[in-house]
């Protein structure tokens, strides 16, 4: 899913995430984290400034994949900062304690953050 880089089209990624990974167990975790990492590329890339970001969700190996990708900080990378009580980067801070794991990999000028998450059967709703 790619959308306009601005705050009004973080409900949009939240509905995504919550349609596409409905009765999986890692739902809210994959829900706070992706919206977390989208904020980041709104308020800290070129994607805010009438760029875009894209979030791919996919199944890799038995686990599921989250990635959202901006347009890019002039060369910045994501990074948790290192003042746990600082009044920002807290959203990196939740992404690595709720993911397997999390990491950065650029893409020429933009930047992608990936998160793993247990897929796990979906859980049945009554």
């Amino acid at each position: 899913m790619t959308l306009p880089g601005a705050g009004q089209a973080a409900g949009h990624v939240r509905r995504f995430v919550r349609d596409m990974l409905d009765g999986t167990p890692a739902l809210d975790d994959v829900q706070i984290c992706v919206n977390e990492a989208f904020a980041n590329a709104v308020e800290h890339t070129a994607s805010g400034r009438g760029g875009k970001v894209t979030v791919l969700l996919a199944v890799d190996g038995g686990r599921l994949v989250a990635e959202v990708t901006d347009d890019g900080a002039g060369g910045a990378r994501p990074a948790v900062r290192k003042e746990p009580l600082g009044e920002d980067g807290r959203g990196l801070r939740m992404i690595d304690a709720l993911a397997l794991g999390w990491g950065v990999r650029a893409d020429g000028d933009r930047t992608t953050v990936w998160m793993r998450f247990p897929a796990g059967p979906p859980v049945s709703r009554p």
